[in-house]
């Protein structure tokens, strides 16, 4: 077997890396030896594989969900906003400038594509199969000719598609009819058919609907995936903005099992809960880092941006961010420094990841990322940051309060220490801790003893789970995922499109892609 599938959605957000990441853990589980592999992506959430090379963290998690280690392959072009119209351009995993989108999408882009398809028939023939993810939508008219993730992948491998459209939504009948017609001929004969998503009710009452569809559009349903709550795995991006705070323009929500739990708390399994605020600073990047946090049984985990919200919480976590000045300015500007410096002075436990660890050190020069130069920071932890034009991706182990730490570094801020207890590279003092390490707090016996650490510090009588493993529940995300597709998609139809390719003589649907 040497096959492949594009997996596209009508819009952002569709489902479609939940849907790859399902479809990698199904053949896994038939025996298939599969990789994942995304074009290009454009996410703040990132990873870094074994061999330092930066990714997006959507790839690393479907290449568990295919049992096998990520590599710069399966992701080699990632775009790192770092503003409204501008973002780091990252390719096969190392830094290599910053681009405007008028410059990106005006030519760099397209000069990409040969890279690209380099990297997925190296995975090619490596793999019997090889699921490929797109972005957005294939049907973006304005950016079909500089394509490198979409159709323009599909065409240059030859790969059947598949779109997935989020019913739960509305209007999915539209948007996979209205996404085949405006594609070009060329591009519409790749288009396989559709997988309907998050639908909710009596899957008899959609099937006139679905045969309707195939007989406007000659292309077959895949599957109709039931509405699951609780499922996910690391967002590429997340970023949604409530509109009563939409100037924050920095809402995360925690990926990992949807929400948390759709935000139903565990109970605890001391007496007390604790409650962590995590600062929603703008750029936030990695903000998966708290997922773990909000996995453990009585841990409550909330994104806020006003001072008044720290008041109850017994944890703050100022998270990682591409932008260290523009949040240590954001905080300034909300009154949260203010907030964070008193919890420093009433021995009130924060926690500094990355960025965040950078904006509570003394003093920060940046020629680097915003160019601010010399910048005084809040002050709370007795570090100075300089940033370097070169970026440091690090995989680091060590032993924080007694327990083995692994973790991973991406931040082109480099830190003296200048005192405090050594923490995980980075330092604390009093109840303020600051470390570069994302991940730290997958670890479970680490997480824990932090936990115990906070609950002390706090007041509470809150008593870690002592079974809780963060790595067993990513697992059992994915193997829902694949349950989904195994009892709710066809299968066997599946797999004949990923060895075979897209069937011959589909239809053409007018009007086509405009010239």
């Amino acid at each position: 077997m040497s096959g492949g599938l594009l997996v596209a959605g009508t819009t952002s957000d569709a489902g479609k890396s939940v849907v790859t990441a399902g479809i990698c853990r199904w053949l896994v589980r038939q025996g298939v030896k599969v990789a994942p592999f995304k074009g290009q992506n454009m996410s703040l959430n990132s990873f870094v594989t074994r061999e330092g090379a930066e990714i997006g963290r959507a790839q690393a998690m479907q290449a568990q969900a295919c049992r096998v280690e990520p590599t710069a392959l399966m992701n080699p072009v990632l775009l790192k906003p770092g503003g409204e119209r501008s973002s780091q351009v990252v390719l096969l995993g190392k830094p290599v400038g910053e681009l405007s989108a008028r410059g990106y999408h005006g030519g760099r882009q397209q000069a990409l594509l040969g890279t690209v398809l380099e990297c997925l028939e190296e995975l090619r023939g490596t793999y019997d199969a090889v699921i490929c993810e797109g972005a957005g939508s294939p049907a973006e008219i304005n950016l079909r000719r500089t394509d490198i993730v979409n159709m323009g992948v599909a065409r240059g491998a030859g790969l059947p598609v598949l779109v997935v459209g989020d019913i739960d939504r509305g209007g999915v009948f539209a948007s996979f009819f209205g996404t085949v017609a405006l594609l070009s001929p060329e591009d519409q004969a790749l288009v396989a058919g559709f997988l309907v998503n998050k639908f909710r009710g009596d899957v008899t009452l959609l099937e006139p609907g679905l045969d309707m569809l195939r007989g406007l559009t000659g292309r077959h349903t895949y599957g109709v995936l039931p509405f699951r709550h609780g499922l996910g795995i690391d967002e590429e991006d997340g970023m949604g903005v409530p509109p009563a705070r939409a100037e924050s323009r920095a809402w995360g929500r925690v990926s990992l099992r949807g929400t948390v739990r759709e935000s139903a708390v565990a109970p605890p399994h001391g007496e007390d809960v604790l409650r962590v605020a995590v600062c929603a600073v703008p750029l936030m990047s990695n903000f998966t880092d708290v997922d773990a946090l909000a996995a453990e049984p009585g841990v409550v985990v909330r994104f806020v941006d006003r001072p008044e919200e720290l008041a109850d919480a017994d944890l703050v976590v100022v998270p990682g961010t591409r932008g260290t000045v523009r949040a240590l300015q954001w905080l300034r500007e909300r009154g949260l420094a203010g907030a964070l410096a008193r919890r420093a002075s009433e021995g009130r436990p924060v926690l500094g990841i990355c960025g965040g660890f950078q904006v509570l050190g003394e003093h920060i020069e940046d020629d680097v990322e915003s160019r601010a130069g010399s910048v005084p920071g809040l002050g709370l932890l007795p570090v100075r940051v300089r940033f370097h034009p070169e970026k440091t991706l690090a995989r680091p182990v060590g032993e924080a309060l007694g327990e083995p730490v692994e973790g991973y570094e991406i931040h082109h801020g480099v830190a003296e220490v200048l005192g405090g207890t050594p923490f995980l590279d980075g330092c604390r003092t009093g109840q303020v801790w600051g470390t570069h390490w994302h991940g730290s707090l997958e670890s479970d016996g680490f997480r824990r003893a932090f936990l115990r650490e906070v609950a002390t510090a706090s007041g509470r009588r809150f008593v870690p789970a002592p079974d809780t493993s963060f790595a067993a529940l990513r697992e059992e995300q994915l193997d829902l995922l694949g349950d989904l597709i195994e009892h709710h998609a066809d299968t066997d139809a599946l797999l004949r499109l990923i060895e075979s390719g897209a069937p011959a003589g589909l239809p053409f649907i007018p009007p086509g892609a405009p010239a």
